[in-house]
């Protein structure tokens, strides 16, 4: 009895859940044809029960896929089966007025001793699906209106995976569509690239509140910039779990103003003067920014004021002339000096505080105003100052910019302040110089031009007589004389004394190639000409050429630089194109160049043109006077340069030097000085007197020489001996003697010096 109680409990309980069920419940036989349903079958199907019962399933299906369901059926009847909206196919079941809707289907087989029956459990899904449709509508619009959007934006958790990104973010850095999910920044950028981003997300993540960026990163369109917004996304216990970011490429903006602040610098370092780059300055400023007033503010070491210079009319004298002075401590340059921060103040009226320079400003109708500190390196030089009447004038954008172009207006105002100051200090020095020159120079003396004898004095006096002027100037003497000393003396005191200076030894440059070294050559121009040549003479141009040993010059050369003397103008070799020049010229022989002419080995129209104004240097032993005045001088010149200490000359060695004809005049006199400071280990000068006694007697038993040239030749050939035939070195003849190398070798071919002469000697 309590089984069947129990049983008849159970059997009404199923009863009323199977009513009571909020989904359509039927039950189907292997048919296909209906045996019960539920009230809420009734209900979603619009079909009374006696209306149902016995009718096929399919009648509630639609006709699209009435077919394929009872194809299907039998599979139903195995195990259960589960068909939810989504995948691949969508359900739907349709009323009795022919409307359909959306379901899941349960179908789940029902075994009993007599036959198998199939439970099926439909579930309207209309609102969700609706709900769903919306969600999916809302995410497509907001998707569009990101990929709409010409920004970069993107979604990262906090493992810097990408959550969301919009299309721009995909086109940048070259991801199909929809992949970018799940991807890092460490698939995306080099390593020092997401180190910088990764950092900055953290910095959001800690402030919790939104940032702002300049960050640098390359993609496939190279290296932008952007400026990014980023801040936290909160779940609902206010966890953060992503960031999101909004980035606006800046590139372009950053090229146009690196370009303007290139282009600014250009124009501000252009300027060594304070008062044309003040001008330079205004008009930079109001190509940046609109604004009233502009003023710098300097800071002197040597004062504690600072001095207002205004922007406005920097052209004008005045305005240098009526420089404001302004205590430090006082002005609000002052206080952005000592903070090397900008001071931004947009709004002076309501600004609270009550220092006096903000409510003076403010009281002249000031609304905003920009102070930036000028800096170089770690100085501060003073501020830059701008003020307007609108209020907010200065956005930080503006600020960015500005204080750029201020470390570039610190630069050129440091250049500017220095090179004024150097320039100043330069004229005092110059000053200075001329007063110590004149004061230290006696009547006739002549930087290294050493002596007091009236046969020097009398050729000073005439060189100071023409070298203000422009005349040529043919300096004769023997060699060793210091005819180049005469010719730079005539050029310090010529009024191109500030242009250059430019030598030529026509003996020390081989015939073949003077011509080149002269007038200079085109590339090609001969074999061996690789490349363009400027010559002597163009290289002269303003200033002053000298032709030594101008006698050597070949009598097939002197054509063309007559013309070049006569009409200032010249071709280089391999070339037809006439260059004009302006050149003085200064010339010198120890040869007697009348003679050659005589001789048709000198042309006679270049001798005339080069003897405008003749100086014949005397030589030594016409200026015995001078020998112990130059005897002093090289033996302390040469001492010094040896780190020696030499105090003493013996008289006896003064006066053999004295009583010595010198054929190698003053040079001759130096190497024999220098010799003997090298020989000397102490304060005592020992002279080599041996070398000239040697000379003396034979000159004295009348083997001497007879000529100039004989002396000339002899004191060569000893030479050589001593050196054994070396000529070049530091210890050969040519050094010795005073010589370059080469003007040796054309000495001892125009002496005709043989190397017989030198090996046969007892001495070889």
């Amino acid at each position: 009895m309590r089984l069947a109680n129990a049983q008849s409990e159970t059997q009404t309980l199923l009863e009323q859940f199977f009513e009571a069920s909020p989904d359509g419940v039927l039950v189907v036989d292997t048919a296909g044809l209906i045996k019960l349903v539920n009230a809420q079958t009734e209900k979603m199907f619009g079909y009374s029960r006696s209306e149902l019962q016995g009718q096929p399933i399919e009648l509630l299906v639609p006709d699209r896929f009435r077919k394929a369901h009872a194809q299907d059926r039998n599979k139903y009847q195995g195990a259960p089966v589960m068909r939810p909206m989504g995948g691949a196919l969508e359900l739907f079941a349709k009323r009795s007025d022919g409307s359909e809707f959306p379901v899941e289907i349960m179908l789940s087989p029902i075994k009993s001793t007599r036959q198998t029956m199939v439970l099926t459990v439909i579930r309207d899904i209309t609102l969700r699906k609706r709900a769903e449709d919306a969600l999916r509508t809302s995410e497509e619009q907001l998707q569009s209106i990101l990929d709409n959007s010409t920004a970069v934006i993107y979604v990262k958790d906090l493992e810097n995976r990408y959550l969301r990104v919009n299309r721009r973010f995909e086109e940048l850095c070259n991801i199909p569509h929809g992949q970018a999910k799940g991807k890092t920044d460490y698939d995306l950028y080099p390593k020092e690239i997401v180190d910088s981003l990764r950092a900055n997300d953290q910095k959001v993540l800690r402030a919790a509140s939104p940032m702002e960026f300049e960050e640098v990163v390359t993609h496939t369109g190279g290296v932008h910039t952007y400026i990014s917004i980023k801040f936290p996304l909160f779940d609902p216990w206010r966890r953060p779990y992503a960031v999101a970011g909004i980035s606006t490429d800046i590139t372009e903006r950053k090229r146009a103003e690196e370009a303007l602040l290139l282009e600014i610098s250009m124009v501000l370092l252009s300027h060594l003067d304070v008062r044309e780059l003040l001008t330079a300055i205004s008009a930079t400023l109001r190509r940046i920014m609109p604004h009233e007033y502009a003023s710098l503010a300097l800071h002197g070491p040597e004062s504690r004021d600072l001095r207002l210079l205004s922007l406005e009319h920097p052209e004008t004298e005045a305005a240098l002339g009526r420089e404001m002075l302004s205590p430090a401590q006082e002005a609000l340059a002052g206080r952005v000096m000592n903070s090397r921060e900008p001071l931004v103040l947009n709004d002076l009226g309501n600004n609270p505080d009550r220092f006096h320079a903000i409510s003076r400003l403010a009281a002249e109708g000031v609304k905003s105003a920009c102070f930036l500190p000028l800096m170089t390196q770690d100085r501060v030089l003073g501020t830059l100052n701008l003020v307007s009447r609108q209020k907010g004038a200065f956005d930080q954008q503006h600020v960015d910019l500005l204080q750029q172009v201020s470390s570039h207006i610190a630069i050129a105002l440091d250049n500017a302040l220095t090179y004024r100051k150097v320039t100043e200090l330069k004229k005092r020095l110059t000053e200075e110089k001329l007063y110590l020159e004149e004061e230290l120079r006696t009547e006739y003396h002549f930087e290294e031009i050493i002596g007091e004898s009236p046969a020097l004095k009398r050729i000073l006096k005439q060189v100071e007589s023409v070298g203000p002027t422009n005349a040529t100037v043919l300096i004769l003497g023997e060699t060793g004389t210091g005819k180049e000393l005469i010719a730079r003396a005539i050029h310090d005191l010529s009024p191109r004394r500030d242009c250059t200076f430019v030598k030529l030894n026509c003996a020390a440059i081989p015939t073949g190639l003077l011509e080149s070294e002269l007038f200079g050559h085109e590339k090609g121009a001969f074999t061996g000409a690789i490349s363009q040549k400027i010559g002597r003479l163009e290289l002269a141009n303003e200033g002053t050429l000298f032709l030594d040993e101008v006698g050597d010059i070949p009598l097939e050369l002197q054509p063309k630089l007559l013309r070049a003397l006569q009409e200032k103008e010249f071709e280089r070799l391999g070339s037809t194109k006439t260059i004009p020049v302006d050149v003085r010229l200064l010339a010198a022989t120890n040869r007697d160049l009348a003679r050659m002419v005589a001789d048709r080995q000198f042309r006679s129209d270049l001798y005339y043109r080069l003897k405008v104004f003749p100086i014949t240097v005397p030589p030594l032993r016409e200026r015995a006077e001078d020998i112990p005045i130059l005897v002093r001088y090289f033996a302390q010149k040469h001492a010094e340069r040896m780190h020696r200490r030499i105090e003493t000359i013996p008289p006896e060695s003064m006066e053999a030097l004295v009583r010595w004809r010198w054929p190698g005049n003053v040079r001759e006199l130096e190497n024999i000085i220098e010799r003997a400071v090298i020989l000397s280990p102490g304060p005592v000068l020992r002279i080599p007197l041996a070398e000239l006694a040697s000379v003396e007697e034979r000159s004295a038993n009348g083997n001497g020489s007879d000529t100039l040239e004989d002396a000339e030749r002899e004191l060569i050939i000893r030479v050589l001996r001593e050196t054994r035939g070396i000529i070049a070195g530091p210890n050969g003849a040519a050094a010795r003697l005073g010589l370059k190398r080469t003007t040796l070798n054309s000495k001892m071919r125009k002496l005709g010096i043989r190397r017989d002469d030198i090996i046969r000697s007892p001495f070889a």
